[in-house]
């Protein structure tokens, strides 16, 4: 029977779990649970919204700075020269013999060169 105890009789348990939920109860604040939802939220911003707008506002730039004779890549994989510009269109020559007309907003970027590579 020494080894038995240790173990709490039904008198010690009854008495010991109100003084741990009491304890617990006290010990915690209201306000804990909306700063853990706001520090979420502002590590969403920081890591997954604030590079997306980023990357949006260089792919703007990018678009407004085009110019003829611009190597592009286009969001369909066609490499292209920049031949002609119009408001929201931009034509691309592509082969000697082919040539399109493609909305501004499908150019996904510059072609790298050897020299930036």
């Amino acid at each position: 029977m020494d080894g038995f105890s240790s173990f709490p009789t039904s008198m010690s348990l009854q008495t010991s779990i109100p003084t741990v939920l009491a304890q617990a109860e006290g010990g915690g604040s209201n306000f804990s649970p909306f700063l853990m939802i706001g520090l979420f939220m502002a590590a969403m911003y920081f890591f997954m919204i604030a590079p997306q707008r980023k990357k949006e506002k260089t792919h703007k730039a990018m678009l407004a700075a085009l110019k003829n004779g611009d190597k592009v890549l286009t969001v369909g994989g066609i490499y292209g020269t920049v031949t002609a510009i119009k408001d929201d269109r931009v034509h691309i020559k592509v082969d000697e013999a082919t040539r399109l007309e493609i909305l501004r907003s499908s150019i996904q970027g510059l072609q790298q060169t050897d020299e930036l590579k």
